[in-house]
Parts: C-alpha cells; structure tokens; sequence
C-alpha cells in the first residue's frame, strides 16, 4: 500500500511542479469532483453528493438539453435525433465495446494498469484486443439539488465479466478560458485530484456528432491533470498531451455506433468501437 500511494504522490508532485497553481475562485473551469487515495470506481459519487447537499437519482441522460452546447459554429439542431436521445436519454440505450490496442502502445499500457488503473478502478482499459463486442454495464446517476434543480451526471461503465470498473466520470459543460464555445467536459476523479477532458463539438453533415480534445494552449480544450487538495484555496492544473476524438452516429439499422480513438501525441494508444440499442427499440422523434 505504501508504494501505491507513494506513487501518487510523485504523480500529484510532478503536476504541483510543472503546472500551474490557481486559485479557486479564478478556476471554476477546472473544478470537480475528486476521489479518495484508495479505490475510485463510485466511491466518490456519495462525498460528492454530500458535499453539494445534493440527493442521487438513478437515470437521466449526461445532458439535460443538447441546446448547453449551441454556439455559432455548432447547433445541435443538426445532429440525429438518434444522437441527441443518447445523450439526453442515456440510461434508456443499451452497449457492446471492442477495443484494440496500438502494438507500440501496449507496454505501457500495461504499466499503468499495474500501478494505476486497475487498482484505482478508474480508466481501467483492458489490456490486448477484443475484436468481438462485449456488453458494457452502463449506469447513469444524477445528483439533483433539494429543489430538484440537476447539478451534474455521473456515468459509470464496468465489465460484467469481471465487475471491474472501466470508466467512472462526471459529465456536464464548461467554458474555458481561451474559448468563446461551451464544451462537453469529463472529469474523472483521481486521488487527491482529477483528469479532466474537455471535448469541442461539431455537426457532421449526416446527423453524427463529433467531439474532439484537439491540441492547443492552456486555456484551450484538451486534457488537463488537476491536483486539487481539500481545504487548501488552490489546485494546480497541468495540460498534458493526450488527444481523443469520437464520431457518434446511426448506422444503417438505425442503431448508434461511436468510434473512439485516443492518441498521446501524435502516438495512437487504443481504440474503441462501440454498439448502442435504445433499449425499448421504440421508434426515435425526428422531429
């Protein structure tokens, strides 16, 4: 046990060092749910709701209304109705995942694993390649203030086979600094801190969806490492180099499909391939 949290503590360090430190009142951007140095997997769900005296409510989609994200480049009146019920509705739409892992990326792959992911229950990828879809437990709780007002989406994924937690984030939009747009943004809690995702939107000419975490300055969408210790007045951000972009859209049965690639610098890591069905297979409003 020493060790693991040893090494979060050189990792929390590194970003202390090399990112940069901000005060909270000036980072609401950067602000979000962390977890504990032990297990993340939904550990930090129940804090998060106690800390915002919120109650859990189990369903709901990631965003209450797809409009969070107009602006003049991107309206979401253009994208398939298909789409905007996933993600309004994304309890109600059922998913099977292959993946497969860059050669040159798999080693490392596998050292994160050791020391991290695996123990953390978070962004837990499963190692090799699974060329054949296997079901994705999906599970979509809302924390809601006492006046019903939603504040934020948390959104599980782990493997039935195991019952290991693959994914663990909370969803929601955000502003940043160096933009005029809102984007999509993922937090997923680490000890002591988070990473945190900031995806940018665009309308493909054919009703998919596109996010990206494109390249870019601090201030810009992209990936950041957050370590933010409680009661301090501070967190320290550093951006760091991963890229991910995903296509959701229908396919020509009129399920979902996303394609998910993630690259640290112009290196492709892993990419996910998945299925999704509405589970009541009801036909989708157009309108």
């Amino acid at each position: 046990m020493w060790r693991t949290n040893c090494i979060d503590r050189i990792t929390q360090f590194w970003v202390r060092v090399s990112g940069r430190k901000i005060k909270l009142s000036d980072a609401s951007w950067l602000q979000g749910p962390i977890g504990n140095s032990s297990v993340i997997a939904d550990d930090w769900l129940g804090e998060e709701a106690e800390r915002r005296g919120a109650v859990l409510a189990e369903g709901m989609g990631l965003l209450p209304d797809m409009a969070q994200l107009q602006a003049t480049d991107f309206d979401p009146s253009q994208l398939a109705a298909e789409v905007v019920s996933f993600y309004q509705d994304t309890a109600e739409w059922s998913m099977e995942v292959s993946h497969e892992w860059s050669r040159a990326a798999l080693p490392a792959g596998w050292v994160l694993s050791r020391l991290f992911t695996n123990r953390l229950q978070q962004l837990n990828f499963p190692l090799g390649s699974a060329k054949v879809a296997n079901r994705i437990t999906s599970r979509v709780v809302s924390l809601v203030s006492e006046d019903g007002d939603p504040i934020g989406v948390a959104w599980m994924r782990t493997l039935p086979a195991t019952g290991q937690y693959v994914y663990s984030g909370w969803y929601g939009t955000a502003t940043l600094p160096g933009s005029v747009r809102p984007c999509l943004r993922v937090v997923f809690p680490l000890p002591n801190g988070s990473l945190m995702v900031f995806l940018r939107p665009e309308a493909r000419s054919d009703g998919a969806l596109i996010l990206e975490s494109p390249k870019g300055k601090f201030g810009e969408p992209g990936a950041y490492l957050v370590v933010a210790p409680p009661d301090e007045g501070f967190l320290w951000a550093r951006r760091i180099p991963i890229y991910e972009r995903f296509v959701v859209g229908v396919s020509d049965g009129g399920d979902l499909y996303t394609d998910h690639d993630l690259r640290i610098w112009n290196i492709p890591v892993i990419r996910f391939n998945y299925r999704l069905k509405h589970r009541s297979k009801r036909p989708i409003d157009r309108e």
